[in-house]
């Protein structure tokens, strides 16, 4: 979600796996030489998506990487399937509090979060959040508590459930690999 926390906890993640980070948004940003609310303004959520789909399916056959997406990545069934398929699925689980706390925190931040441009932060987040929560859940492999603001901490404790995750290996029951953390 929007304020959940990914960028901020994929960078300081990837630092402690020595892994590179890569957020979907900003390569997008990057390939197009155009930001996201033009494309959104130019191609609309569809085509913006389309970005996305393809941006993913080429970064999650990269090794050593921690991939940040955007909240919405989640709605494409063929992410759900890569995302699962190819990598240690994390969910960032935020209170909606917690998101319009932190999306509010920043205005000019929210100019590049188009789907919360103008419009009522509180009620648009809780929108989301009943559409894209069930799909997170249902994809996860490990799910923590993003409330929290002791980043060292939440960091520790995240990089515990990634290595408990990884010591059970890839079984055919996803659902028995499936680890939350109340963290």
């Amino acid at each position: 979600m929007p304020g959940a926390g990914k960028s901020t906890v994929g960078k300081s993640l990837a630092k402690a796996l020595d892994f590179q980070f890569v957020d979907t948004d900003d390569e997008i940003v990057s390939r197009n030489g155009v930001g996201i609310p033009t494309i959104f303004e130019i191609e609309g959520e569809a085509g913006f998506r389309q970005r996305e789909t393809a941006i993913i399916a080429e970064l999650t056959s990269r090794a050593g990487i921690v991939m940040a997406t955007g909240g919405g990545a989640i709605l494409d069934s063929d992410n759900r399937n890569v995302l699962v398929a190819r990598g240690v699925v994390v969910y960032l689980k935020a209170d909606l509090d917690v998101l319009v706390q932190r999306t509010s925190r920043d205005a000019g931040k929210r100019k590049k979060r188009p789907l919360l441009d103008n419009t009522d932060v509180r009620k648009r987040l809780a929108e989301l959040l009943a559409t894209r929560e069930p799909l997170y859940n249902e994809i996860a492999h490990i799910t923590v508590n993003a409330n929290q603001t002791n980043r060292s901490t939440f960091l520790r404790e995240l990089v515990v459930e990634i290595t408990r995750f990884m010591a059970v290996g890839d079984d055919d029951d996803q659902t028995a690999n499936k680890i939350n953390s109340k963290a």
